[in-house]
């Protein structure tokens, strides 16, 4: 790759917990598979680091390769520019990278990082004008039932450490008037006023006077949830908030 900046480079071991010496395969061999597919020539190229070629494929070393070993020391590995093959090995080619480990990119984590923060602060803000019982549809897709015996401040507490912890997934739920829409439903379960059959394939109201089937195949308070906003739903949904307030 012509383009490839020959830099010193750093190394880094994803993950937390990292072992003082850490072995990356550095050779192709038929046990344990090196490759890389080249998608210009057509077919997979066997990598191999050799400390005195200027190129990790195979097929373009040359001579006499003296083979070299790759070791991450508590968890890091300096690559000096001087090591151009080395370099273009884990930056490049290697199945590893972005598994195992990955280059360190401080501006690139810099973006990440503020990405991140900007999302945690929407998700944040979100939370804060949220009411209790919107909270707790948001909650009940991550904690089922139990979020029903939880106290207002429980569910508050639980809501914000959740908007902190997964802010793409807590501003999915919370912008989703289906998860409302479901957690009305289940609501309305417990309260006993409509019933789901033992067979999971119908609401009743408690007197079995059957309101919906569950179509073949879908989470029957996702399809509730789905049928409350139809004409005849939206009545049910009207009555059941009535009886539930």
């Amino acid at each position: 790759m012509e383009n490839f900046e020959i830099k010193d480079r750093v190394y880094v071991v994803k993950g937390n917990n990292n072992p003082p010496i850490l072995s990356l395969q550095s050779k192709h061999t038929g046990k344990n598979p090196l490759l890389w597919f080249d998608e210009e020539k057509g077919y997979n190229r066997e990598l191999r680091y050799g400390t005195n070629q200027k190129s990790p494929f195979a097929d373009e070393q040359q001579g006499y390769v003296t083979l070299g070993h790759i070791f991450f020391k508590n968890g890091r590995l300096n690559v000096p520019k001087t090591k151009p093959a080395l370099q273009k090995l884990l930056s490049l080619y290697h199945p590893k990278k972005d598994i195992l480990y990955t280059e360190y990119q401080p501006d690139v984590m810099a973006e990440d990082q503020v990405d991140r923060i900007e999302l945690e602060f929407e998700a944040l803000a979100l939370a804060k004008q949220l009411n209790v019982d919107e909270m707790e549809a948001i909650l009940r897709v991550e904690l089922g039932n139990k979020v029903s015996k939880m106290s207002s401040k429980e569910i508050k507490r639980d809501a914000l450490l959740f908007a902190k912890g997964d802010p793409v997934n807590f501003i999915k739920l919370g912008t989703d008037d289906n998860v409302q829409l479901r957690n009305i439903g289940v609501k309305a379960v417990e309260a006993g006023i409509i019933k789901l059959t033992n067979d999971r394939r119908a609401f009743n109201w408690k007197n079995g006077r059957k309101l919906f089937t569950v179509p073949f195949d879908e989470h029957p308070y996702s399809a509730l949830a789905a049928w409350f906003k139809t004409d005849d739903g939206l009545e049910v949904l009207q009555a059941i908030e009535k009886k539930l307030k």
